[in-house]
């Protein structure tokens, strides 16, 4: 399946938005409640466009154990700067910005298709399944406790747009893949976002969709990884970025996922040395 067309927010490429979304006036609408950290719903407004935004100020960062304090924001911007170089473009357009509430990631919003939720409330691309193995079209993630002692299987898509979001999240070393961090777009698009605890240095990946485990990598996913590699070489663009929004102990672990998936061909496997799900899954 080829990778979505690019569809620019009604008439402004990529670049436009990404230039709306970090010069542009903001003005806060509301909060999303429920968040662990500050999520304020914004308009952003700009040479006579207008879009909705999420605002997350550094301020309203909550500290955490494992991670510098004050760096969520910056590790949303460089996970969708990787996004951007494998060309799939899997995470809404994001810049660091000065806000009303101080510095902080602005992130286009994107409406999620409504048609694409099922009556269950899972995310479209998620099913919990009173069998052992899953069916046609399906991956096994594992049994999931569903109440009163009983057990299902939770399984995933067997989607090439999900499958690429694993090899994304394997790069990024995403800590948080929950099942509501995903969005259906109208048009077929599917994006990731919430990518605060991501790219540090030990291994944290934590996500739903360990489908394809072991298994071999698509020829798409390699070159991709091949051009990762060349693009974060010493003095390369890439590089060069994620040295402004990362540590150089997290870029060379960075490096150094890329190359060890290169190496195997092969998508990771739980490590044993963290949990391996989400809590809560979704």
């Amino acid at each position: 399946m080829p990778a979505p067309e690019r569809i620019p927010s009604r008439g402004l490429t990529e670049a436009g938005l990404r230039t709306l979304l970090a010069e542009g006036e903001l003005t806060v609408l509301g909060q999303v409640r429920g968040a662990s950290n500050a999520v304020l719903y914004c308009a952003v407004a700009h040479g006579g466009e207008e879009r909705h935004c999420v605002y997350k100020p550094v301020a309203g960062e909550q500290p955490l154990w494992d991670f510098p304090d004050g760096t969520l924001a910056q590790r949303e911007v460089a996970a969708y700067e990787i996004s951007e170089a494998t060309g799939w473009g899997l995470v809404p357009p994001t810049v660091l910005r000065e806000g009303p509430y101080g510095e902080g990631m602005c992130q286009l919003w994107i409406e999620a298709d409504a048609g694409a939720a099922p009556a269950d409330g899972l995310p479209p691309l998620l099913a919990l399944v009173e069998t052992e193995e899953p069916g046609d079209g399906w991956k096994a993630v594992g049994l999931a406790e569903v109440g009163e002692g009983k057990t299902a299987l939770l399984v995933h898509a067997d989607d090439p747009r999900l499958r690429r979001l694993a090899v994304l999240d394997a790069v990024i070393n995403n800590g948080d893949r929950k099942g509501g961090h995903l969005l259906s777009a109208p048009g077929g698009r599917l994006y990731g976002i919430d990518h605060g605890v991501t790219l540090n240095a030990d291994d944290k990946l934590r996500t739903l969709f360990w489908g394809w485990a072991g298994e071999p990598l698509t020829a798409e996913a390699t070159e991709v990884l091949d051009r990762l590699s060349a693009g974060l070489e010493p003095g390369e663009a890439l590089a060069t970025r994620m040295g402004e929004l990362i540590t150089a102990a997290e870029l060379d672990a960075l490096r150094g996922r890329v190359e060890s998936l290169r190496k195997s061909g092969l998508h990771p496997q739980p490590s044993g040395d963290w949990p391996p799900l989400p809590w809560p899954p979704v």
